[in-house]
């Protein structure tokens, strides 16, 4: 299981902002990352990841958005449910059917 974020999406925002106006600055956009992941307490590759998420989402970067990325872990979430639901029916009826076949006839 994924534990809860380090850092608000407000503070993520603000540091992929900070990136994108730093990197006229800097010689490469990794030198932008480094300099501001410093600066916020990350890791510069989690600020990569954040920048380039921030890229995805409008659809400048090829790639998962933020959106399709949360419907597919969703709808993986409830697939695992079915089928455990589907395990389940599974055993009661064979339990069920065996329990018919041992009952005595009148």
């Amino acid at each position: 299981m994924k534990r809860a974020g380090k850092f608000s999406p407000e503070v993520q925002e603000r540091a992929v902002r900070m990136v994108v106006g730093a990197q006229g600055q800097h010689d490469s956009q990794w030198a932008a990352v480094e300099s501001i992941a410093a600066k916020n307490g990350s890791t510069a590759e989690t600020l990569r990841r954040w920048v380039r998420q921030h890229a995805r989402d409008p659809g400048q970067r090829e790639g998962l958005t933020t959106a399709e990325a949360q419907r597919i872990k969703d709808l993986e979430r409830e697939n695992r449910e079915l089928r455990k639901a589907n395990e389940i029916l599974k055993l009661a009826s064979a339990y069920f059917a065996q329990a018919e076949l041992d009952r005595r006839l009148k």
